[in-house]
């Protein structure tokens, strides 16, 4: 298993990386209709901003963490948003999630972070089982606000 940290000419990873999220996730509306261009991914990656980490069993995409770098106000530092993070059916209890949040946590910490978070739905047992194990649990409320009514 590689655990591969995704850069501007990783894009058919990525492709493969939203294959892979719309098929766990069950949303291949969101992940697989209406994919990006090659280029808007190849900006993206390069973007410095969002962070793409591929688990590979030889070239195949078999996990994948997709986060983002929040550069913060109120001190130089900044946070780490795990947005999707998802392994393959057949790949899962072998340790690849941790794999990625730890490979996440070296990129982190290069780039001076603070702190990873992460958000997990009620029900979800194992992503709820798999983030206890690795950091320290806070309840709040999330609320989506509509940009028009």
């Amino acid at each position: 298993m590689q655990i591969q940290l995704l850069g501007p000419t990783d894009v058919e990873v990525m492709y493969d990386m939203l294959d892979l999220f719309g098929e766990v996730f069950s949303d291949r509306e969101s992940y697989c209709e209406h994919q990006p261009s090659q280029a808007y991914l190849a900006n993206l990656l390069a973007s410095g901003d969002f962070i793409g980490i591929a688990a590979l069993d030889d070239s195949s995409v078999v996990g994948g963490l997709a986060g983002y770098e929040l550069r913060k106000f109120e001190q130089e530092r900044s946070e780490i948003y795990i947005y999707d993070l998802a392994v393959a059916e057949p790949y899962r209890r072998r340790g690849i999630a941790t794999a990625l949040i730890e490979r996440l946590k070296v990129v982190a910490d290069e780039r001076g972070a603070w702190v990873i978070y992460v958000q997990a739905d009620y029900g979800d047992e194992p992503a709820i089982a798999l983030y206890s194990k690795l950091g320290i649990r806070e309840d709040v409320m999330h609320f989506d606000i509509a940009l028009n009514d």
